[in-house]
């Protein structure tokens, strides 16, 4: 029975009071429409049949109409109804677009613009930009069904609606439900070397030099990433490039870089020559694409300290036999790194992202060269992660991303091996919601909670089942020729809302008992239920996300919902990111071992700061963080873009050193990688704008 004081739920989220004299007027005007006319006993029986409560959709109650009318045996009004419906579905699709449009090309830049997936990697507001942001709530509709209709035939319509159920109420939040494509990978670059990118739609051969080799490489990260989602990891670029060289020059090169080797008018060395290949591969790769949207490939690189690499890549061999020789390439990675250090001054250049993979034993790095270096290139202020681990038996890329690498990784079939994992798929749990809901509803949390976890493991396998189809299908050539490896890609449970929680909770934000078991206790629970459902070739792995979009839409989802939000953007770290209380030594703490452990997943320290610091005083960090445990990190200090002059300058600084405008943008990590802060979508920029730069003591 209808009770007309009732809140109903819009088609857009949002809640009124429900009319009567709408229901009435709508199923009037359908009986007038076959010519018939409904007396008020008729639409009384009629109403009988539909029951609303509060939050009641307006679909819903259509569709008890719909119910009603064919059960009353009005079989021409019902059909009516439901053209109606339709057409004046199409046409409210129509409507909502063409606002999109206007409000679109009204914004002050693309991210502020997008409403599902606001992205500072799309710098600029075009055509190309607008046709990809149009079809995405068409693609959240489809990915949902797809996703809805395998979790009915796996585990009933219950799970399904449960699941439907905490996601449009924010409790849990579908990474990339905008795009058909699974998330990012490490990928192995082999299949490649050996038979170019025929296997994945490609025209190109295999590598044969170095210039096929520069040229190729750009094709098969355009053809790769058009294929995913999120970030494409190529940890075996610099190892590949430096065969090629070596091929072409000698294995020493690098002890003559000198030696000119163009009998051309440039009159090239062989260190210009390598240069100008790393030019062209970077500045390329940071062209925006169609197929991206006009943004950028997300690309990543690896660096390794001898002992990481031997470990990962002592079996490796190449395809004509040889294998990778670590003293030429280790002057690769440093050539690279002082190159892309100083090519920043020049431009913007936000790929590739990059991460220095140091092993530790004892509180410090194993290779002590290498972590000298490390603490060199970040005191000449070049900005790149860290990762650390006292096993190589893990990588870190994307703007975090941690993987195990089963058997190292080595799995190619022709038994030379590399690099291939990644995550399928990102679910994200809302733990401020979901605590404080349960707090509310007088349940104890870790229970509700645990509901939510079994919940998304479920989910996730479902999303997996559809991966697998789509690959028998041969949607997934990265897949069939190599590139990735299904059964060594994660199922990842994503966290945000973590600090606010706590907060909640009423226990202090910095490294203390009680928060440090509040923290294990939570992930702990994502970190039981991931070992619960993992099987050989089902992997499940826990992230704090980078939460560049959702830590804002989490906190205004919230705020609407009366749930205490503390700020209007959920962060990714242990801490809160405008709290000036706490030094460098206790962020490194934060994101130590003791709360990191379960996230298997990864979670990022960029450590704010206001100024650059000695060699010296980095070198003493690093020993900090493998001290504490802390193993993915970068410091980020705003480099100032100057607006009139161009001028790029690596220091944070309130004009430009160059023509003193105070017209500057600044260059910073939106949560991974770095953009213009003018990029940021507007909520983004406000939270930007509260962040604590600590002073260098």
């Amino acid at each position: 029975m209808i009770n007309s004081e009732t809140f109903i739920v819009k088609r857009d989220g949002k809640k009124e009071m429900f009319s009567l004299d709408k229901i009435k007027n709508a199923i009037s005007k359908a009986f007038l429409s076959v010519g018939s006319f409904a007396t008020q006993d008729v639409i009384t029986n009629i109403l009988s049949r539909v029951s609303v409560s509060d939050e009641t959709s307006v679909e819903d109650i259509q569709n008890q109409v719909e119910v009603a009318l064919m059960a009353e045996h009005y079989y021409a009004v019902a059909k009516s109804f439901m053209l109606y419906r339709q057409k004046h579905l199409e046409d409210r699709e129509v409507r909502d677009k063409l606002r999109f449009l206007l409000d679109y090309c009204d914004a002050s830049n693309p991210a502020t613009g997008s409403k599902y997936d606001a992205n500072a990697n799309v710098e600029n507001k075009n055509v190309a930009t607008l046709i990809g942001e149009l079809p995405k709530a068409n693609f959240i509709r489809l990915n949902r069904r797809l996703l809805t209709d395998r979790l009915k035939d796996m585990y009933g319509k219950e799970v399904s609606d449960r699941y439907l159920e905490l996601l449009n109420h924010h409790y849990i939040y579908k990474n990339d439900e905008t795009s058909l494509a699974n998330y990012c990978a490490s990928i192995t670059m082999y299949p490649w070397l050996i038979g170019g990118t025929t296997s994945i739609g490609g025209n190109s051969t295999a590598p044969t030099n170095l210039k096929s080799f520069c040229g190729g490489f750009i094709n098969m990260v355009f053809i790769v990433s058009s294929m995913l989602s999120g970030a494409c990891a190529t940890p075996e670029f610099l190892m590949y490039m430096n065969h090629f060289v070596g091929k072409e020059f000698g294995e020493d090169y690098y002890l003559h870089s000198d030696k000119i080797v163009d009998l051309s008018t440039k009159q090239r060395t062989i260190d210009k020559v390598i240069t100008d290949c790393f030019e062209q591969v970077v500045y390329s790769i940071n062209q925006p694409t169609g197929a991206r949207n006009f943004q950028a490939v997300f690309w990543n690189v690896a660096y390794y300290d001898k002992y990481y690499f031997n470990s990962l890549f002592e079996h490796f061999v190449f395809p004509d036999g040889s294998k990778p020789d670590w003293e030429s390439l280790s002057w690769l990675q440093k050539r690279f790194m002082k190159w892309f250090n100083k090519e920043r001054t020049k431009t913007v250049l936000t790929f590739p992202v990059e991460t220095m993979a140091l092993l530790t034993k004892d509180g410090d790095v194993l290779d002590k060269e290498y972590g000298d270096f490390t603490a060199e290139m970040y005191a000449e202020g070049h900005s790149f992660f860290t990762y650390m681990s006292d096993n190589a038996d893990s990588l870190s890329s994307c703007c975090r991303l941690r993987n195990e690498i089963q058997d190292n990784g080595f799995s190619y079939t022709l038994g030379a091996g590399g690099v291939s994992t990644g995550s399928k798929s990102v679910l994200t749990i809302n733990l401020n919601r979901c605590i404080q809901h349960a707090v509310k509803s007088g349940m104890l949390y870790h229970f509700f909670l645990e509901e939510v976890v079994d919940l998304v493991h479920k989910v996730q396998m479902a999303y997996n089942e559809n991966l697998k189809q789509l690959q028998s299908k041969g949607m997934l050539p990265l897949f069939d020729a190599g590139y990735i490896n299904l059964g060594r890609q994660y199922l990842t449970i994503g966290v945000n809302g973590l600090v606010e929680a706590a907060q909640f909770m009423g226990i202090e934000i910095n490294d203390n008992p009680k928060y440090e078991e509040f923290v294990q206790e939570i992930l702990g629970i994502v970190e039981k239920y991931n070992k619960k459902y993992r099987t050989k070739d089902l992997l499940f792995n826990c992230e704090m996300i980078p939460a560049e979009n959702v830590g804002v839409k989490h906190a205004k989802w919230d705020r609407e919902a009366g749930f205490q939000t503390f700020r209007d953007c959920y962060n990714s770290y242990f801490y809160i990111v405008e709290d000036t209380s706490l030094n460098v030594v206790d962020k490194f703490r934060l994101h130590g071992h003791r709360y990191i452990e379960h996230l298997t997943g990864g979670s990022a320290l960029h450590m704010n700061m206001e100024e650059h610091l000695s060699k010296e005083q980095y070198r003493q960090l690093l020993r900090v963080a493998a001290t504490e445990g802390c193993n993915y990190f970068t410091f980020n200090i705003p480099n100032t873009i100057c607006n009139d002059c161009n001028h790029i300058d690596k220091r944070y600084l309130k004009e430009c050193p160059v023509c003193h405008s105070k017209n500057v943008d600044y260059l910073t990590r939106i949560i991974g990688y770095m953009k213009r802060v003018s990029n940021f979508s507007q909520p983004r920029q406000q939270e930007a704008a509260r962040r604590y730069y600590a002073p260098v003591c």
